[in-house]
């Protein structure tokens, strides 16, 4: 029976520098593969771009009101042993529950890579239902640090060189100039993002 997998990591943890050879091993072992893009990640436009500088042509964009089991999409995956999908926390909950069900009823192996939380420290809609659903769950081995030098589990967002803890879920670095994106350690989450602009008067005895 095909799996559903889910890697995950924070940012900067080597999402697409993994996604990429494990096309081409894929390929090099005669299995066809189909490589997926949400169509909220513009940066690239068609192509999955890894920081270290490979790149790899996708074959299909998936917008949020997209269906991989359109005739359209289904033509494609039934033609494919392995679907591939770069930044998969930006699909639906629909969508990852399509996948699930093309894995197990299709026998094709679905591989999602992803971010597990978003800016505020909260699960992605699709990452929730990935960690639900997937017969697999695995962080990714390379280890994103945070800028006091231990491991990073958050994406924290700056505005204009700022922490913000508020506004729009679904912004890719590079689409406006003011923002940007920096992995933290749960400490310098804490202290940089979350106490500065939330109310935790809970806390207090911790000082």
């Amino acid at each position: 029976m095909a799996k559903l997998i889910y890697f995950y990591s924070a940012m900067k943890g080597g999402k697409s520098s993994i996604l990429i050879p494990m096309a081409y091993n894929l390929e090099e072992n005669n299995k066809r593969v189909l490589i997926v893009k949400p169509a909220l990640d513009t940066k690239g436009e068609d192509y999955i771009l890894s920081r270290a500088g490979a790149k790899r042509k996708i074959n299909l964009w998936i917008g949020k009101e997209d269906s991989f089991l359109s005739n359209q999409n289904l033509s494609l995956i039934f033609e494919t042993d392995t679907i591939l999908i770069d930044e998969a926390q930006f699909l639906t909950e629909h969508q990852v529950e399509e996948l699930w069900a093309i894995s197990k009823k299709l026998n094709v192996q679905v591989l999602g890579f992803g971010l597990k939380t978003n800016f505020k420290g909260r699960l992605f809609d699709a990452s929730k239902r990935f960690f639900e659903l997937a017969d697999e769950v695995k962080e990714l081995p390379i280890i994103p640090l945070c800028k006091c030098g231990e491991r990073a589990i958050f994406n924290a967002r700056l505005v204009d060189g700022k922490y913000a803890i508020d506004g729009e879920e679904c912004v890719i670095e590079g689409s406006q100039e003011k923002i940007t994106y920096e992995p933290l350690c749960g400490k310098c989450f804490l202290k940089n993002v979350v106490l500065p602009q939330k109310n935790m008067q809970y806390l207090k005895k911790l000082n």
